[in-house]
């Protein structure tokens, strides 16, 4: 087994546009054309409604099988002062879909309380103790965010015990077999017409707001709850196309002129600007933070963060959160140590990567499976083993549905679920060496014929010369938000001279270069990890990059982003 080291990745550069989109979409600069039709973008009304983040399908929440029910019962409890649970799950999608939901309802003077498990005590999703906690507590509706549609057996139980059931989940359900509840909403589910499948689990509790407010109308105004949907969707890896992108535009916008205390004092801690919060700021700053109470003890902190007032209770949740986030930095690294060796020594099939182990903290599993599958480019399942049972995260690569394998081991486990490219489950101890066979055996049948390795994707092919600030201040950043599922821009150039090289960071882990195009110009460039390039620098190099601005010392300037680059042949 080896890692990902230079030359090993495959550059894709998409075909040119056609004639027909070229005309089509000549109100636009070239490049823009070509990035735009890569996006499958071939018209002007396409283009333009993706370029103001405008939605071009019906978004009314009611088309979502199970809204009209949920609001009838919400509005019932409301009006009869019913205590109302919502149910979340403890990462930054749980937490933030369940403080919408409670300011929501607070707001339309519900008795409602938020609700997030412990992972360790109780883990993911629903459980029947913390349902009888809840009906003993007076609770007559509990509606669930980001978990749920998976727990048949539980929502039997809560019916059981007198307890009526909302789930809104966005995850996918288990074919046909829906739990009994009361209503359940998830555009994933067989035959809802909702025309967006990729909301998160804020983005549906979102859509519940909408829908009880469109039937009551408020001076309130939702679009200040917005600044929770882009932290959730962001966090959660949600694509960034259709509603996603539309609705976290705008959340960005409502970030950056928040009134909400937690974040001000969060984004204090991360050493942010929220005036220029961007989705890369949520994605590696403040959404590992409010991950991290999750993580190590509980999610209720960071809850508490996102719905308190008091400025200094705020400001000591931040701080709680930052040192809680340094700590599962060196609990990661430890682990990761510790799982990379596990995995090398083991001598089976490698198609798919598998570590447990005892010491192993069940918080930060996943973020150790990621970078396995970031280094070995295999699906990586790193698990906690209790005395009992063992839990395991998993994360994938675009060849391999890692919830397709497990739901075909689903005789084998207490219980699953998750992504195409993420997933967890718990199994018995006795069922563990079974379980790790039989994926492996699934993933050799998969995988065994593909060319592994990891791909990135330019746009075009261009030269330096062209790479200017206007590039992007006329193109690139209506792009924005970019991440997951929505890239930023990328570009290839070829025979490029290096002027100077150096290492920065920690453990001389990154490259700074500076580049100097056909007209002498000289170009700041930064490749993060790619530290081992400058021993053997060539004097010219191929290179596949973003183009970005970057502010230091209050003085902004713009700079590649290498993504890969190899020797100029």
């Amino acid at each position: 087994m080896t890692s990902n080291t230079p030359n090993t990745k495959r550059w894709i550069i998409p075909p040119r546009i056609t004639p027909e989109a070229d005309s089509e979409l000549s109100k636009f600069p070239p490049v823009l054309r070509q990035i735009l039709f890569n996006r499958g973008y071939a018209t002007e009304a396409d283009a333009r409604a993706y370029l103001n983040a405008k939605p071009n399908v019906n978004t009314d929440p009611f088309q979502m099988t199970g809204m009209h029910a949920a609001v009838n019962r919400i509005q019932s409890a409301i009006q009869n002062n019913e205590p109302i649970a919502i149910y979340g799950d403890y990462d930054v999608d749980g937490v933030t879909a369940t403080a919408l939901l409670v300011e929501s309802l607070k707001l339309l003077n519900a008795d409602v309380r938020g609700y997030i498990p412990n992972r360790f005590e109780e883990g993911y999703g629903l459980n029947n103790n913390a349902l009888d906690e809840l009906q003993a507590d007076g609770v007559k509706l509990v509606i669930t965010v980001d978990c749920g549609i998976r727990s048949p057996s539980e929502a039997l139980h809560a019916r059981t015990v007198g307890l009526d059931l909302i789930i809104s989940d966005h995850h996918h359900p288990d074919g046909e077999n829906l739990p009994p509840a009361l209503a359940v909403i998830n555009p994933k589910q067989h035959g809802d017409v909702y025309p967006d499948k990729d909301l998160a689990g804020v983005g549906i509790a979102y859509k519940i707001a909408e829908a009880l407010f469109s039937l009551q109308p408020s001076a309130f105004s939702l679009d200040s709850l917005l600044d929770l949907v882009a932290l959730g969707t962001v966090a959660d890896l949600a694509p960034l196309v259709g509603e996603n992108r539309v609705l976290v535009r705008k959340g960005l916008r409502q970030m950056r002129q928040t009134s909400r205390q937690g974040l001000f004092s969060l984004a204090a801690v991360s050493e942010l600007a929220l005036a220029k919060v961007n989705a890369g700021h949520i994605g590696f700053m403040l959404g590992p933070r409010l991950n991290a109470a999750g993580r190590l003890k509980e999610a209720l902190a960071a809850f508490e963060l996102l719905t308190t007032t008091e400025v200094s209770r705020a400001g000591e949740l931040a701080q709680l959160l930052d040192m809680q986030n340094r700590e599962r930095q060196r609990i990661t690294r430890d682990m990761q140590k510790k799982a990379e060796e596990i995995v090398m020594s083991d001598e089976s099939e490698a198609f798919l990567l598998f570590a447990a182990h005892e010491d192993f903290n069940s918080g930060v599993v996943g973020l150790a499976a990621s970078r396995l599958t970031d280094t070995y480019y295999r699906p990586a399942i790193v698990a906690a083993k209790g005395a009992d049972e063992t839990r395991g995260s998993c994360r994938s690569i675009p060849e391999f549905h890692i919830t397709d394998a497990l739901d075909q081991c689903a005789d084998l486990l207490v219980r699953h679920g998750g992504h195409a490219a993420a997933a967890g489950f718990t199994v018995r101890n006795e069922n563990l060496s079974a379980l790790v066979g039989r994926l492996k055996a699934i993933a050799k049948e998969k995988l065994s014929h593909e060319d592994l390795r990891p791909t990135v994707t330019a746009d075009a092919e261009v030269s330096l010369v062209d790479i200017r600030p206007d590039l992007y201040e006329k193109c690139l950043r209506f792009l924005e938000p970019t991440g997951y599922g929505n890239r930023e821009a990328s570009f290839v150039a070829r025979g490029v001279k290096v002027k100077s090289s150096r290492t920065v960071g920690a453990d001389a882990r990154h490259l700074k270069l500076s580049l100097e195009d056909e007209n002498k110009f000289a170009h700041d460039a930064i490749g993060f990890k790619l530290g081992e390039w400058h021993k053997n620098m060539p004097p010219r190099v191929d290179i596949l990059f973003t183009y970005e601005t970057n502010e230091y010392n209050g003085r902004m300037s713009y700079q590649l982003n290498l993504k890969d680059l190899r020797a100029a042949t």
